[in-house]
C-alpha cells in the first residue's frame, strides 16, 4: 500500500511538473518590452576599422549572402534548438544553397573560394550561431578537405559533389576517449584482410557523427604502425554511434561516441593520401584558420547584440549606452574584435601565399579564442541579469538575450577543440625555439629507452 501511494504521488508530481514546464511561451513584448529579442538579429556594427574594404568583391558577396541567410533563417530558431540540444535538419537545404560547403576546394561542384572567403563565411555563420558554423566546419574544412587533399580521383568524384550540396553529410573522427591533445597516439586499429580492412576501436567528441552519411575515420595500420584514413558508411555493420548528452556549449552540434567493432572497409574506401599522422596536418592547417574565424564571428554577434541593447535598455532615466562604464566595456569589446579580425585576415593571407606555418595557425587560433572569451564575458556583463537567462522555465519563456548566454557557453568548446589553448601555444613555442615541450623531459627520455 505504501509503495502504491508513493507511485501515485510520483505520477501526480510528474504530471504537475509536465504541466508547469509546458506553459505557452510568454509574449516577449509583454515580458520585456525595452529591448529587441535575439530572434530579430541586429545589424552589423562591429566592423569599426572597415575591414570590408580589404575584401574582394567576391568575398564581400559571400559575406552578405551568408549574413542575410543566417539572420533570416537561423536567428529566429537558434534559441529553441540550442535549448533542446537538437539539430534543425530542415535548414540544411538553405545552408546548402549558400554554396559554402567545400570552401576552398576547386572543382567537383565545390565553390573554390579563397581562404579569406571561406573564413568570412564561417565567421558570418558563427556571428548568428556557433553551432551551425561548427556543423559546416566539420563537414567542409575537415571531412571534405581530407577527401580533396588525401583521396583518390575516384573518391573525389564519388563523394565531393553530393557533400558540396549538403545532400550528404560527413564527419571527421580523429579524437579518442584516451587521446585528445595527444591525437597521434590513437588506439583505433586497421587490419588488412582480403579486399579491405577491419577497423576496431573508439572515437569521441565527433561532431555530426550521429547523422553523418560518411565518416572519415583515422586508424593505426597494424602492419606499418602508421596512421591511415578510411571512409566508413553510416550503415556499416559493427558501427555504433551514440549522442553525447548534457553539453553546456555548442548544444545544437550533435557530438557522438563512435564504437567500431570489426567494421569492414573495402580497399576502395581507404584514403591513399593518409599514410602517417603528418598527413592530417595538411588538413588541420586549413581548419585551424577556419576555427580561428569562428570566435571572431561569435564576438561580432555579441557586440552587435550589446550595441543595440545598450541603446534600447534604459535605467535611471537614461539608456545604458549613456553610462561611462558601459561605454568603456563596449569599446574594449570592439577593440578586441578589430585586433582579432586583423590577425585572422593576416593568417589567411599567409596561407594564400604559401607562407603560413603550423605555428602561425596555432598562435592565431589560441590567441583569438582567448580574446573572444574576454569579449563575450564583457558582453554577458553588459546584459546584466538578462545575460544569464538559461535556467529552467525562465530560459524557456524569455529568450531575449539568449545570444550572449549561448555565445558565452559556445566559446568554451571552441577554445578547446582543434588543439587546446595550451597545446597550440606549445606548437608555436616549438617553432620559435626549436624545442618540443609537449612531454616532460624525464618522461620523454624514458619513453625512448
Amino acid at each position: 500500500m505504501t509503495i502504491h501511494s508513493s507511485k501515485h504521488q510520483d505520477d501526480v508530481d510528474k504530471n504537475a511538473r509536465s504541466s508547469y514546464f509546458n506553459l505557452p511561451a510568454l509574449d516577449i513584448s509583454v515580458a520585456f518590452p525595452q529591448a529587441t529579442p535575439a530572434s530579430k538579429f541586429p545589424p552589423c556594427a562591429s566592423d569599426y576599422y572597415q575591414f570590408d574594404d580589404l575584401l574582394t568583391s567576391e568575398e564581400q558577396a559571400v559575406r552578405m549572402k551568408v549574413r542575410e541567410c543566417m539572420e533570416k533563417e537561423i536567428a529566429p530558431i537558434m534559441a529553441e534548438y540550442w535549448e533542446k540540444a537538437e539539430f534543425p535538419f530542415h535548414v540544411i537545404p538553405k545552408l546548402g544553397a549558400l554554396r559554402v560547403a567545400g570552401g576552398t576546394i576547386k572543382g567537383y561542384g565545390c565553390p573554390g573560394h579563397s581562404v579569406t572567403g571561406a573564413a568570412i563565411a564561417i565567421a558570418e555563420i558563427a556571428r548568428v550561431d556557433a553551432s551551425c558554423s561548427t556543423f559546416i566546419l566539420v563537414h567542409s574544412s575537415l571531412a571534405m578537405l581530407t577527401i580533396a587533399l588525401c583521396g583518390s580521383e575516384e573518391q573525389k568524384q564519388k563523394y565531393l559533389p553530393s557533400l558540396a550540396q549538403l545532400n550528404t553529410i560527413a564527419c571527421w573522427a580523429l579524437t579518442e576517449p584516451a587521446y585528445g591533445s595527444d591525437a597521434s597516439a590513437l588506439n583505433t586499429t586497421a587490419t588488412k584482410v582480403e579486399g579491405g580492412w577491419i577497423l576496431e576501436g573508439q572515437k569521441r567528441w565527433i561532431g555530426n557523427s550521429t547523422f553523418a552519411d560518411v565518416l572519415v575515420i583515422f586508424a593505426r595500420n597494424t602492419t606499418t604502425n602508421q596512421i591511415n584514413g578510411y571512409l566508413v558508411k553510416k550503415d556499416a555493420p559493427g558501427l555504433t554511434v551514440t549522442k553525447i548528452e548534457n553539453k553546456i556549449g555548442l548544444r545544437i552540434v550533435q557530438n557522438g561516441d563512435i564504437l567500431l567493432k570489426k567494421v569492414f572497409v573495402p580497399d576502395e574506401d581507404r584514403l591513399p593520401g593518409v599514410n602517417s599522422f603528418q598527413d592530417t596536418s595538411k588538413v588541420l592547417a586549413v581548419s585551424r584558420v577556419m576555427v580561428a574565424w569562428q570566435p571572431i564571428g561569435i564576438s561580432m554577434g555579441v557586440y552587435d547584440m550589446c550595441h543595440r541593447y545598450l541603446k534600447e535598455r534604459k535605467q535611471f532615466g537614461a539608456p545604458l549606452a549613456a553610462f561611462q562604464i558601459n561605454q568603456q566595456k563596449l569599446v574594449q569589446m570592439l577593440g578586441n574584435i578589430q585586433a582579432m579580425i586583423l590577425v585572422g585576415w593576416r593568417l589567411c593571407k599567409l596561407y594564400e601565399k604559401g607562407a603560413m606555418t603550423p605555428g602561425h595557425a596555432s598562435m592565431g587560433k589560441s590567441w583569438i579564442t582567448a580574446r573572444a572569451r574576454e569579449t563575450v564575458a564583457l558582453g554577458r556583463e553588459l546584459l546584466g541579469g538578462n545575460g544569464i537567462l538559461s535556467d529552467f522555465l525562465v530560459a524557456k519563456l524569455i529568450r531575449v538575450f539568449w545570444m550572449a548566454l549561448q555565445a558565452f557557453c559556445d566559446i568554451e568548446p571552441i577554445y578547446t577543440y582543434e588543439g587546446t589553448y595550451d597545446i597550440n601555444t606549445l606548437v608555436t613555442g616549438r617553432e620559435v625555439t626549436g624545442i618540443a615541450s609537449f612531454k616532460p623531459v624525464a618522461l620523454a627520455t624514458r619513453s625512448r629507452l
